[in-house]
């Protein structure tokens, strides 16, 4: 699709009179404008339609300059009142934490307990969400987990990129994430500037639930030739929406968790 517009301009030379109309000159709208659009209506549809949903992410991230591993966490989501029920499935070294965050509820803390080791002897926390502990080797607080989340600060990010140019926004159709058919957008900024998050970023949007499934970012090559390097990617996998989740989905005392 095209990222410019142009506005008719009047071929009147003179000023307008009383039954002419002043026009505006021709203007760009910039790329980023129709996959705000397109964001804001899948958001829409997502607070219509989604309640609830189950599914697994896949996670890897940059911290402190250094590319983690790929995580793979077992969630379930409820968005209202937000709950998020988290089972870590791997790597070896985190298989086994749980974690529970309920808007409103446990007073505000992130109920958490390891899986394995020294740590898993000690029993259940409860968290600052925002704490070191509870962020320790997390890009991103639990209240911030999601694909509802996702596509919010998705359009922050893209709202705030409007007020600037170099950007380059590409999107391709019929592209699959783990077997399901999407719509990739491409968003690439080639010039490095303070005001910019990333180089280049992949928005894959589920193509029949129209939420985003997986996002990508990298950072600018350190030199010409190089690939760029890889800044945090989600990727959210056999989901299962309207799963009808209760409160005991959400609950330390749940009899199938091990808090």
């Amino acid at each position: 699709p095209t990222a410019e517009s142009t506005a008719a301009a009047s071929s009147a030379a003179a000023q307008p009179t009383a039954t002419q109309t002043a026009k505006p000159p021709a203007t760009k709208v910039h790329p980023l404008v129709p996959v705000l659009e397109f964001a804001k209506a899948g958001l829409d549809e997502l607070d219509k339609n989604i309640k609830d949903y189950s599914c697994t992410l896949v996670k890897r991230e940059r911290i402190d300059g250094v590319l983690g591993d790929r995580e793979y966490i077992f969630l379930k989501v409820r968005h209202e009142p937000f709950s998020i029920y988290m089972y870590f499935l791997g790597p070896q070294a985190i298989k086994g934490r749980e974690c529970i965050f309920v808007d409103g509820g446990n007073t505000g803390k992130l109920v958490a307990h390891e899986g394995k080791g020294f740590r898993a002897k000690l029993g259940t926390f409860h968290l600052d969400p925002n704490g070191l502990i509870a962020m320790r080797g997390q890009r991103y607080p639990i209240t911030e987990v999601g694909i509802r989340n996702l596509t919010s600060r998705l359009i922050e990010v893209g709202e705030m990129d409007t007020r600037y140019a170099e950007c380059e926004v590409k999107w391709f159709k019929n592209t699959k994430v783990n077997n399901r058919l999407c719509t990739c957008i491409q968003v690439t900024h080639p010039v490095p500037r303070k005001q910019f998050r990333f180089y280049m970023a992949r928005v894959f949007i589920d193509d029949q639930l129209h939420i985003p499934i997986r996002y990508a970012s990298w950072q600018w090559p350190s030199q010409a030739g190089e690939d760029p390097p890889l800044d945090e990617e989600y990727t959210y996998m056999n989901i299962k929406v309207n799963n009808g989740f209760a409160d005991a989905d959400f609950a330390e005392r749940n009899p199938n968790y091990r808090f």
